[in-house]
């Protein structure tokens, strides 16, 4: 297991020797003791020698913030839910002694903030969350892509999406991250109205993402509208599993602490029988 969260990841480290991992860029807050004078003297920039047991676990929240993730028919919109599930998993993490990265996107990377486990980092992440502004279209693809090859080591990778984009796409993705190792899980997050589709009258309606817009009748496209989602649905949940990853279908009406304490006790070790 690695972290203290107990079942959120699986160790990547044998032996408990504390072996030098990688450098990363001085910030404000970091141990003055820690930094390479030789580093400095080579490059004239502040590098701090991190090693392998400096943390439990480190994790990477990727959360798309694409114009779609606005959309709301009751008090919240997709965005505020999954920003509210990333920092309670980030409190968690970070007050355990856990290391934190945070990835926003929409067509391009927003935020991209490196993995530490301090609380004025926690702060930092928070911040970040509450700044972000929801525009443009859904880039998740391309960010994952790049989260897979930027992470040095195995991590757990959190993905916050309502995965507006082409499954096929969304499998290569998954795919990369499962060949770089990494613990992924999945919040697929839909709005109640989106999955059941209830529209008692003719509507316009507006692509959040490029703007363009359509007038149907609900009832006459209902049906088509309905397998469509289950298939879509059924292979975005396909190409999860087959990347050995967590999925989860979140609607935002549902309470998220009950949603994120299914998904830590699901990651709980098993019990062997007797």
């Amino acid at each position: 297991m690695m972290g203290s969260v107990a079942g959120m990841h699986r160790s990547p480290h044998r032996g408990s020797s504390i072996e030098f991992a990688e450098y990363r860029k001085y910030v404000p807050g970091d141990d003055p003791r820690r930094l390479d004078w030789q580093a400095y003297a080579r490059s004239d920039r502040f590098y701090v020698k991190e090693f392998e047991a400096d943390t439990n676990l480190r994790a990477y929240f990727v959360v798309d913030t694409s114009a779609s993730m606005a959309f709301t028919s009751g008090e919240e919109n997709k965005f505020v839910y999954a920003r509210k599930m990333a920092a309670a998993l980030a409190y968690l993490s970070i007050n355990q002694g856990d290391a934190v990265g945070l990835t926003c996107c929409s067509d391009v990377v927003t935020a991209d903030i490196p993995p530490r486990r301090s609380p004025r980092h926690l702060q930092y992440i928070f911040d970040q969350l509450e700044q972000v502004e929801l525009k443009g279209e859904t880039g998740l693809v391309k960010s994952l892509h790049e989260v897979a090859e930027q992470i040095p080591q195995r991590a757990l990778v959190c993905i916050f999406s309502d995965f507006f984009c082409e499954p096929e796409e969304l499998n290569e993705a998954f795919q990369h991250l499962r060949y770089r190792k990494h613990d992924v899980a999945v919040f697929h997050l839909l709005d109640r109205q989106e999955l059941d589709f209830e529209f008692d009258r003719p509507y316009r309606f507006v692509d959040m993402e490029d703007k363009s817009s359509i007038v149907v009748e609900p009832y006459l496209i209902g049906d088509r509208y309905q397998e469509a989602l289950r298939q879509y649905l059924a292979d975005v949940r396909r190409y999860t599993y087959q990347a050995k990853a967590d999925y989860h279908l979140v609607v935002t009406d549902e309470d998220y602490e009950t949603l994120l304490g299914d998904f830590l006790t699901a990651r709980l070790p098993k019990k062997k029988s007797r």
